[in-house]
């Protein structure tokens, strides 16, 4: 377990509504490794986001963790996040500067009443001994590396006055500010230009090489995902359906939910007439879910097996899979 920075086992978060249960996140596990790149994907609505509130402990009142473990594997000593008070003194020293977090909506994750370098600053105040003109210089230089023009200026400005791929820098500039062991990136880089995008994934590639920083990076880009993940975890419905190395997944899917996402996905080259396919039907309601494996009602290749749940299976030492019929795909990808 040396390499391996944050594991999760089990997950189960639900939301409470209305006197109804939904079951966002329904046992997932995984390991976020020490200077590599878990990439999560899956199509909107599937848990991708509540397991990474999950992990930072920023669940709204309305739901919570029923079962599983989220153990950080710190260097004083295994720590159980699911277990602390979320905002007690244990969790807020561990939140912003060893597991850190850049959310996909900055306009809502800002405060709108503080200035941007204020709330830089004050992850940096609150974490660091940085005082003064030092943690002045500091705010500076971390909007400066984020590619933000005159950041002397803009620190002093609020976020009304940003544009929203600007907004987005000053908030991967908030996570990165303490160097975390762990960072947890939300479709980053949904409001930047291609050109900021490059530039940003070099900065958390560099974080990564130079300090063994641990990254969950959720996305939507298989493309990102081809470049940058080391591993991949694809959900659906609330539970991660197959995952493995870039290459077990990308190249040798053996899941029909897996498949279908990347042959809808267009292939860089192949120009206008490629042949692009749409998963069939829609994502099920989140109060009125199939019976069995979830995927099943969208599945061409669903059987009377699907009726009840799959376990999840090891189809190689480093990829598992949730399916019935994954020894024929794992046939037809060999």
């Amino acid at each position: 377990m040396s390499d391996v920075a944050l594991s999760v086992r089990n997950l189960k978060t639900y939301f409470y509504t209305n006197q109804r249960c939904n079951k966002a996140v329904n046992g997932v596990s995984f390991d976020i490794k020490k200077g590599k790149t878990l990439c999560v994907v899956g199509e909107s609505g599937c848990g991708k986001s509540v397991t990474a509130a999950a992990i930072m402990q920023l669940l709204p009142r309305l739901s919570r963790i029923e079962e599983g473990s989220i153990t950080y594997h710190s260097e004083r000593g295994d720590i159980h996040i699911e277990k602390l008070e979320r905002n007690g003194k244990p969790m807020r020293s561990i939140r912003g500067a060893e597991i850190s977090m850049i959310f996909q909506d900055p306009m809502t994750a800002l405060n709108p009443v503080f200035t941007i370098g204020f709330q830089i600053a004050e992850n940096l105040r609150y974490h660091t001994r940085l005082r003064g003109h030092r943690l002045a210089v500091q705010v500076v230089e971390l909007l400066r590396t984020m590619g933000i023009p005159l950041p002397e200026r803009r620190i002093n400005e609020y976020p009304h006055q940003f544009s929203g791929g600007m907004r987005q820098r000053a908030m991967i500039a908030m996570a990165m500010a303490c160097n975390p062991k762990i960072l947890i990136a939300d479709e980053p880089t949904t409001a930047l230009d291609v050109t900021i995008q490059a530039q940003i994934f070099e900065l958390m590639t560099a974080l990564k090489k130079e300090h063994g920083t641990a990254i969950m990076l959720i996305t939507h880009d298989m493309g990102v995902v081809a470049e940058l993940a080391d591993d991949v975890a694809v959900m659906y419905m609330g539970n991660i359906i197959e995952t493995g190395s870039v290459d077990d997944v990308l190249r040798r899917p053996i899941h029909p939910y897996t498949r279908a996402l990347l042959a809808s996905m267009p292939v860089l080259g192949r120009g206008k007439n490629q042949s692009i396919e749409a998963i069939p039907g829609s994502t099920p309601d989140p109060f009125d879910r199939p019976k069995g494996c979830q995927f099943a009602p969208r599945c061409p290749h669903r059987v009377a097996a699907c009726e009840q749940m799959p376990e999840e299976t090891f189809a190689t030492p480093t990829h598992r899979v949730t399916c019935w019929r994954y020894e024929e795909f794992a046939a037809d990808a060999a």
